[in-house]
Parts: C-alpha cells; sequence; structure tokens
C-alpha cells in the first residue's frame, strides 16, 4: 500500500516539474518574442531584432549581415538585454541616428577603445547607472522612453 503511495506521489511530482518547466520555456520565449518586437526598429527588420536579442542573451557571437557582434558581458538574462538596447537606442537617438546601420548599432553596443560601448562598459563592471552616466544619460529617463 505504502509503496503505491509512493509511486502515485512520484509520478504527480514529475508532472508537477514538468509542468513548471515547460511554463518557464514559454515565458522566456515570449520575453524574447516581445523584445524582439520592441527593437524591430532598431535592428532593421524583425529578423535582426530577433537575431539580436537571442545573440545578447546567449552571450555568444552572432552576425547580422556582415556585421559580427562579440558581445563582451556573456551571457544576459532578457531584462538586461532589454536596458541594453534601450540605451544604445537612447544614445543613438541623442546623435539623431533613428534608424541605425548595422555598424551604427555594433558602435552602440559595443564601441571601440576610444568610445566603449553600452556592453563594453557593463563588462567593466560598471552598474547601470555608471553605464548611463558615462554615455550622458540618466537610467531612469532611458528606462520612461522605453515603455
Amino acid at each position: 500500500m505504502w509503496q503505491k503511495r509512493w509511486i502515485a506521489t512520484l509520478v504527480a511530482l514529475l508532472i508537477l516539474v514538468a509542468g513548471w518547466i515547460a511554463g518557464v520555456q514559454l515565458a522566456l520565449a515570449k520575453d524574447g518574442d516581445q523584445l524582439a518586437a520592441k527593437y524591430t526598429r532598431l535592428a532593421g527588420s524583425e529578423a535582426n531584432a530577433r537575431i539580436l536579442v537571442n545573440g545578447l542573451s546567449e552571450g555568444a557571437a552572432f552576425s547580422i549581415g556582415e556585421v559580427t557582434f562579440t558581445p563582451p558581458t556573456g551571457k544576459m538574462d532578457f531584462e538586461n538585454v532589454d536596458l541594453s538596447l534601450a540605451l544604445a537606442d537612447a544614445k543613438l537617438k541623442e546623435q539623431g541616428i533613428s534608424q541605425p546601420t548595422t555598424a551604427q548599432l555594433k558602435g552602440a553596443l559595443i564601441g571601440d577603445a576610444e568610445h566603449p560601448g553600452v556592453l563594453t562598459l557593463r563588462a567593466e563592471g560598471r552598474g547601470w547607472r555608471r553605464v548611463a552616466q558615462a554615455m550622458h544619460l540618466k537610467v531612469g529617463d532611458v528606462v520612461r522612453a522605453a515603455h
């Protein structure tokens, strides 16, 4: 009798865990899709936006057209991807660029030795507020504008 209860409990637990995993995967996919839709203009197309969001979240090198991005931050959750893209977008808009080329987007995100981008500043260990300050932006203003 106890053996049947243990088996029933184990089966119920496995079903619960499988449902939880499926729910988490669905939520993550939804977040990625929402971010791709949000940053379609910035990336130039929905396909580019999906590549950009997935590439930043995975933290591995990826290409959009002929331009290769190698995120110095490694893997990021979707919240950090969103903030990174919002800061890059704000910086580009400040420069009068509302529909950047892929090279301009890479410059805003990664930059170079003289003008580090959002991800490079973040990879140096700076908090988001200090990243924004280095770019002469305010995180609160960027977040409000992005929503």
